[in-house]
């Protein structure tokens, strides 16, 4: 499951899975987030907060991510990964030469920071 938390008012949305990620949790992610895209233009931020990275539940789940993050990630100004998983390093070096988005990774207990990163970064 994929709790998702979107602040209209700042334009962050906070992701938390919680067990293995399926393709409904896409879906429900695009449900929220694109009817605010559509009427703002982009989004500020997405926190992903996870303690350690939950994998997906089936390939179909994995492709659905891709095509996800295809398709939102020249809308997005930032992405913080808030976690202890090995993954946000990785990510935050790797996934900067395939999205538009500025990213950084954060210890898991430091939401708040990564929050201010965003609001700070498109603030400037």
């Amino acid at each position: 499951m994929l709790h998702i938390d979107l602040d209209e008012e700042e334009g962050i949305v906070l992701l938390e899975p919680e067990g293995a990620l399926s393709e409904e949790d896409f879906k429900a992610a695009a449900r929220i987030v694109d009817p605010y895209i559509e009427k703002s233009g982009s989004l500020n931020g997405v926190l992903i907060h996870t303690k350690s990275f939950p994998g997906w539940d089936s390939f179909s789940a994995l492709i659905k991510h891709l095509r996800f993050v295809k398709d939102h990630h020249k809308k997005v100004a930032c992405v913080a990964l808030v976690t202890d998983s090995a993954i946000g390093e990785f990510a935050e070096h790797v996934a900067s030469h395939f999205i538009n988005a500025e990213i950084k990774h954060f210890a898991f207990d430091e939401l708040n920071e990564a929050n201010n990163w965003i609001k700070t970064d498109t603030q400037e």
